[in-house]
């Protein structure tokens, strides 16, 4: 048996940005205390004391990559996992465990509870819909404050591709209900209260307003924290859903969210002059 292989911390970083949301699952085997205190945005949560009785409940045609504190007890699962053929794809260990992970960390458990109404698939990405939307409102938000500021065009970006997002949600959820509305009238339509994260719209607006002095780099930081939680919850929803063609859809929204988290990244250097 070949053993599993393993990651450095920024080796998993480099994964993680070149690679598509579909091709693997990110696992922490730690305790429900240590995952709510912070894990690494997107990974699923399966405790070792659960691992074997759900190892079979992982993907088989995607890469597992596990890790835990200090990348004992998540080296003692992949080699599980890899002793149990559970997937054809390639299995790996975070070396020195989320200790030597110097990235985004995520605190608490994703609220999933956005989600929790929706009875099925239609009405799963019609709520997906209305929390684009409520990102929209945000940074259309900040669109309208910063009429001169240099990063100006950043926002715009990001703003145009919330809608373009919730279109290409559109584009999967009106084939599957009977008359749909044209996307025009149902976005407009749509209240956006909430963002992706759970957060209360009309909240995150007040935290906007209540910034002073120099507030480039206050803004993105507030906005790149939505796009993680937002790629947080999508990536655990997508982990968590039975059925392929649910998961594939929050894949690939998941993967969308990356995407936005980049343009934020680039707008930084435009907080300077």
């Amino acid at each position: 048996m070949t053993p599993p292989g393993h990651l450095t911390g920024d080796e998993l970083r480099h994964y993680i940005d070149t690679h598509n949301e579909s091709s693997y699952v990110l696992i922490d085997v730690r305790q429900p205390a240590e995952y709510e205190m912070g894990h690494i945005p997107g990974a699923l949560f399966l405790p070792m004391l659960e691992f074997e009785s759900k190892l079979f409940e992982l993907p088989s045609d995607q890469d597992l990559i596990f890790y835990c504190r200090s990348g004992a007890r998540s080296a003692a699962a992949a080699l599980l996992a890899q002793d149990a053929e559970v997937t054809s794809g390639k299995v790996y260990n975070l070396l020195g465990g989320i200790l030597k992970w110097s990235g985004r960390m995520m605190e608490d458990f994703p609220r999933v509870q956005v989600f929790e109404r929706a009875k099925d698939f239609t009405e799963l990405l019609h709520t997906a819909m209305d929390l684009e939307k409520g990102a929209w409102r945000f940074y259309q938000a900040i669109v309208d404050r910063s009429a001169s500021a240099r990063y100006l065009p950043a926002f715009q970006q990001l703003s145009k591709a919330e809608t373009a997002h919730a279109r290409t949600i559109y584009g999967i959820w009106s084939p599957r209900v009977s008359a749909p509305q044209p996307f025009e009238t149902l976005y407009a339509q749509l209240e956006g209260n909430i963002l992706e994260g759970g957060e209360s719209l009309e909240l995150m607006l007040q935290r906007l307003e209540s910034l002073e002095g120099d507030t480039c780099l206050s803004m993105i930081e507030i906005s790149m924290q939505i796009e993680y939680t937002a790629f947080d919850l999508y990536r655990v929803m997508a982990d968590r859903s039975e059925k392929p063609e649910v998961r594939q859809a929050l894949l690939s929204i998941a993967q969308a969210e990356k995407g936005h988290m980049r343009l934020l990244g680039r707008a930084i250097e435009l907080c300077n002059g």
